[in-house]
C-alpha cells in the first residue's frame, strides 16, 4: 500500500467495524491523505467516541454527520465536504454503511426488507449521486490516465452473501433481506461502472470477508477474519485496480467473485 497516494477519501458508516478500521489504516499510512472524511449518524454521540479520539490526534480527519437513508442529511454532508476541499475534488468514496437483520424466509418482514434495502442499496446510490460532482472534479484534475482508486473511485462494500452463483454461508443464516440488498448493490455497482466510466470514475464492489464485527457476529458462529487483516487486504487491493476491473466484484484478497 506504500504507493497508494490518495489526496482525499470519504468513508460512510465510519464509527465502528470495517469503516472505522479503514479510517485508522489510512491515517496511519506514511503518506496519509490530506483529507479523511469519516461519516456517521451522530458525530456527537457515544458511538462516535473512537472517531473523536482519532480526530484529536489527526488534524486531517474530519467527522461529518451523514444518515444514508436521509437525502437532506446526505446533501448537507456533501456541501460540508466541498467546503473543506475548496477547489479540489474527492478521490475515493467508500460506501461502507450497512445493516443486517437476521431472518429466515418464513420470518422476513416487509418492514425489514424495506429498511435494509434503503440502507444498503438506496443509501449508496444517493451518496454517490451527491458526491458525484466532487468525484468528477477529482478525475478532471488528475494527470493520471485511465481509471484508478487514487484518481476517482466509488467502492461499494458488498458481500459474497449477495452472490447468486455462490450463496455464501446459507447454512449459517438466511438473512434474506441482507442477501437481496447486496445482490442489488452489486447491480448498482455495475450500473455505476457503465454510467461513470466516461467521467474517469472507477466503480467496484468489494467483499471484505466474514469479519469479526458487530455485523459479522450476527450469527452464533465465529467469523474467521479480524477487522485489521480484512482492511489491510482491501487497502492492498484497491491500488491494483484499473479500467479492466471497472464494475467487478472482488474480495479482500483481490479474487474476482461470481455474481
Amino acid at each position: 500500500m506504500a504507493g497508494f497516494n490518495v489526496r482525499s477519501i470519504l468513508v460512510t458508516g465510519a464509527n465502528r467495524g470495517i469503516g472505522l478500521e479503514v479510517v485508522k489504516q489510512f491515517l496511519e499510512k506514511s503518506n496519509p491523505p490530506e483529507w479523511v472524511f469519516a461519516t456517521c449518524r451522530d458525530p456527537e454521540g457515544e458511538r462516535a467516541q473512537q472517531l473523536k479520539n482519532l480526530a484529536s490526534r489527526h488534524p486531517n480527519l474530519e467527522i461529518v454527520a451523514l444518515e444514508a437513508t436521509d437525502p437532506a442529511s446526505i446533501k448537507a454532508a456533501a456541501t460540508r465536504v466541498e467546503e473543506h476541499l475548496k477547489s479540489s475534488g474527492l478521490n475515493l468514496l467508500i460506501n461502507n454503511a450497512g445493516i443486517v437483520t437476521p431472518s429466515t424466509l418464513e420470518s422476513e418482514t416487509p418492514e425489514d426488507m424495506s429498511l435494509v434495502y434503503a440502507t444498503n442499496v438506496t443509501g449508496p446510490l444517493l451518496v454517490s449521486q451527491a458526491f458525484l460532482p466532487l468525484l468528477r472534479k477529482a478525475a478532471q484534475g488528475s494527470p493520471q490516465p485511465g481509471l484508478s482508486c487514487s484518481k476517482a473511485a466509488i467502492v461499494n462494500m458488498s458481500s459474497e452473501c449477495g452472490s447468486i452463483a455462490n450463496l455464501f454461508a446459507w447454512e449459517l443464516g438466511h438473512a434474506v433481506s441482507y442477501r437481496c440488498s447486496k445482490a442489488a448493490l452489486n447491480m448498482l455497482t455495475k450500473c455505476q461502472s457503465l454510467g461513470y466510466e466516461r467521467d474517469g470514475i472507477l466503480s467496484i464492489a468489494v467483499h471484505p470477508g466474514w469479519v469479526q464485527t458487530d455485523m459479522g457476529s450476527s450469527t452464533p458462529h465465529q467469523a474467521p477474519l479480524t477487522v485489521d487483516v480484512s482492511v489491510q487486504g482491501i487497502l492492498n487491493v484497491l491500488p491494483t485496480l484499473s479500467k479492466k476491473d471497472n464494475g467487478a466484484f472482488v474480495n479482500w484478497e483481490g479474487k474476482v467473485l461470481p455474481w
